[in-house]
C-alpha cells in the first residue's frame, strides 16, 4: 500500500468467453460476497458453480480497490484503478470473470466514489485541489466533483472495470454523500454511451435520499433499505438506530414498499419530521434491490449476527419466499442461503494510531444503544483491527451440504428454480396492482405480469388470524405446510408466506 507499484500489462490476460454479453436486468439474481472472506479471487472461483446452480446469476464483489494491510470491507480504498492484491493479482481476477461469464453468471463491482479511506491517500499531499476546503464529509475533505479532472478520474474507473475487466455492472456506494448530483448522472450517461451495442451492462445506486429520479437518468436500480428495515423490525421487533424511523405501522408501509418502491417519497418521516424521497410508484419493481441481508446491515450490528440468529425460523422462511417470489430484483448476502451462522464482523488492518480512534468510534458510535449505554457493555463490542475478526468472518462452504444447512440451501434453490420459471418470464412490464397491511403484522401485494398474469403474495408475520381469503390462481408455494388452506378458512396465524399464480386463459380458437 505503502511501497512501490506494480506494472502489469492489461493485454496480457487471454479471455476464454469473448462472446459474453451479458444478461438482461430481470434476469438477475444477485449475491454479495466479500473476495477475501472466500479466499480470494481463486477461492470466490471455486464457488461460482454451486452458486449457478442454486438460480444465482450474478456476484456482487465487495470493494476491490486497493486498501491498507490485508483485509478491510473495501470501503476504505485509496488506489480505484488497483485491484486489492491481497486477493490475488490483477489475471486472477480477470480468470474469476471469465469463468462467472462461462457459467452464464454476470459480476458486479461495488464502487466508492464519495470518499477515499483514511491511510494512504496520497491524493492530499500532491493534489489537494481534488478536494473541496469549504465542505467535510463523515470521511474529511469533500471530493470536488466540480472540477472537470475529478469528475474524469472516477467515469474512467468505471469504464476501466466495465472494458477492461469485463465486468457487467457496478453498484456506486452511497451516491447520497455526493451532492453534485449532476456528476452521478453524467457517469451514467457516459457509460451508456461507451457500452458497445447487444452488451448488457447495469448500473445499481445506494441512495438513503431515496432520489427515485436517477432511476429515469441512466441506472437501473437502487437497493432498496426501507423494504429491509421494515422486514427487519417485523421479524426481530428491533427498533433502536436507523430502524427507529420504521418502527411505528411497519406492515403498511411494507405494503407500501411492495406496491410503489420506497417506504417514504417525500413526507416527513413519522419520529424526526424529516422530508426523504421522491415519487417512486410509477417505476417498475425491478427498480429496486430487495434484500433480508447485506454487509451493511450484518456487519454495522455489534458483533455481526446474520438473520438465522435473529428470526424465528418460521418467520424467516415466510420472509424469504416474500424477497425471492415478489418482482423486486433479490439480492442474497453470502452464507445466507444456507443458514450460515458465521458472524461478519466489521474488519480493518490499520496502523495501531488509526486503529485505536476506529474502536473509540465504533463503540461511541453504538452508545446511543440502550444494550450498550453502560461504558462496560460497550467495552465488549470487539475491536475491529484484531486479526481474529477477520478470521471470524470467513463462512466454511463446506456446511451447505450438512444437516439443517442442507435443508436452508433446497429452499432457496426450490424458491429460485420457481423464480426462474413462473416470474422471469413474464417481469418485463409488471406493474403493481397494489398492496394493503392486513393487520399490524400482515400484508397482501398483487401485480399484473407482463403476461397479464396476476401473481399475489400474502405475508403473515404475527399470530393474530388472517380473514378468510382465497387468492384467485393456483398455488405456487407456501412457507409452512398448510398454510394456504388456512389462509383460505380464515385461520391462518403465525409466521407463514403463500404465493399464487393466476394464468391469463388462452383464448379460444
Amino acid at each position: 500500500m505503502h511501497g512501490a507499484s506494480l506494472v502489469v500489462d492489461p493485454r496480457a490476460y487471454r479471455w476464454r468467453h469473448d462472446g459474453w454479453r451479458g444478461r438482461p436486468w430481470h434476469e438477475t439474481v444477485l449475491y454479495e460476497l466479500h473476495a477475501g472472506c472466500c479466499g480470494g479471487y481463486g477461492g470466490v472461483a471455486a464457488q461460482l458453480p454451486a452458486l449457478a446452480a442454486l438460480g444465482i446469476t450474478a456476484i456482487e464483489l465487495m470493494p476491490l480497490a486497493e486498501f491498507p494491510g490485508t483485509r478491510n470491507w473495501g470501503y476504505d480504498g485509496v488506489l480505484p484503478y488497483a485491484p486489492e492484491a491481497s486477493y490475488g493479482a490483477p489475471d486472477a481476477l480477470k480468470a474469476l470473470i471469465d469463468d462467472a461469464h462461462g457459467l452464464g453468471l454476470m459480476v458486479f463491482v461495488d464502487v466508492v466514489y464519495n470518499h477515499f479511506g483514511p491511510d494512504g491517500n496520497y491524493l492530499h499531499t500532491y493534489a489537494p485541489d481534488f478536494f473541496r476546503r469549504d465542505r467535510h464529509t463523515p470521511w474529511g475533505a469533500a471530493i470536488d466533483f466540480r472540477q472537470r479532472a475529478v469528475r474524469e478520474y472516477f467515469i474512467g474507473n468505471a469504464l476501466y472495470w466495465l472494458l477492461e475487466y469485463r465486468v457487467d455492472g457496478l453498484r456506486l456506494d452511497a451516491v447520497h454523500a455526493i451532492k453534485e448530483r449532476d456528476f452521478v448522472e453524467e457517469l451514467a450517461r457516459r457509460v451508456r454511451a461507451a457500452t458497445e451495442p447487444g452488451r448488457h451492462v447495469h448500473l445499481v445506486l445506494e441512495n438513503e435520499h431515496n432520489d427515485a429520479a436517477l432511476l429515469d437518468a441512466g441506472y437501473d436500480a437502487q437497493w432498496n433499505d426501507d423494504a429491509h428495515n421494515l422486514l427487519h423490525v417485523l421479524l426481530t421487533g428491533e427498533h433502536e438506530g436507523y430502524y427507529a424511523p420504521y418502527a411505528e405501522r411497519p406492515a403498511r408501509r411494507l405494503a407500501r414498499v411492495l406496491a410503489e418502491g420506497c417506504a417514504d417519497q417525500g413526507e416527513a418521516e413519522p419520529r424526526s419530521g424529516r422530508r426523504r424521497g421522491a415519487p417512486s410508484g410509477p417505476l417498475p419493481p425491478q427498480a429496486f434491490v430487495c434484500f433480508l441481508q447485506n454487509h451493511d446491515q450484518i456487519g454495522n450490528r455489534a458483533f455481526g449476527e446474520r438473520l438465522i440468529d435473529l428470526a424465528a425460523p418460521d418467520a424467516l422462511r415466510a420472509a424469504v419466499a416474500l424477497q425471492l417470489l415478489c418482482p423486486q430484483i433479490p439480492l442474497l448476502f453470502m452464507g445466507e442461503e444456507w443458514g450460515c451462522h458465521t458472524p461478519f464482523l466489521f474488519f480493518t488492518d490499520h496502523a495501531p494510531e488509526l486503529a485505536a480512534r476506529v474502536v473509540a468510534g465504533r463503540r461511541a458510535e453504538f452508545g446511543r444503544f440502550s444494550a450498550f449505554a453502560d461504558p462496560r457493555q460497550r467495552a465488549r463490542i470487539p475491536d475491529p483491527n484484531a486479526p481474529a475478526m477477520f478470521a471470524r468472518s470467513c463462512p466454511d462452504f463446506r456446511e451447505a451440504q450438512r444437516g439443517a444447512h442442507a435443508a436452508w440451501r433446497a429452499y432457496y434453490g426450490a424458491l429460485l428454480a420457481l423464480r426462474h420459471a413462473q416470474l422471469v418470464p413474464r417481469l418485463p412490464g409488471t406493474r403493481s396492482l397494489g398492496a394493503e397491511a392486513l393487520n399490524e403484522r400482515a400484508v397482501a401485494a398483487r401485480w399484473r405480469l407482463g403476461d397479464g398474469a396476476v401473481l399475489t403474495i400474502v405475508l403473515q408475520l404475527g399470530n393474530v388470524a388472517l380473514p378468510a381469503a382465497a387468492p384467485a390462481g393456483r398455488l405456487l408455494i407456501e412457507s409452512r405446510t398448510g398454510a394456504a388452506a388456512a389462509l383460505a378458512r380464515g385461520e391462518l396465524a403465525g409466521a407463514a408466506c403463500c404465493v399464487f399464480l393466476d394464468e391469463p386463459r388462452p383464448e379460444s380458437a
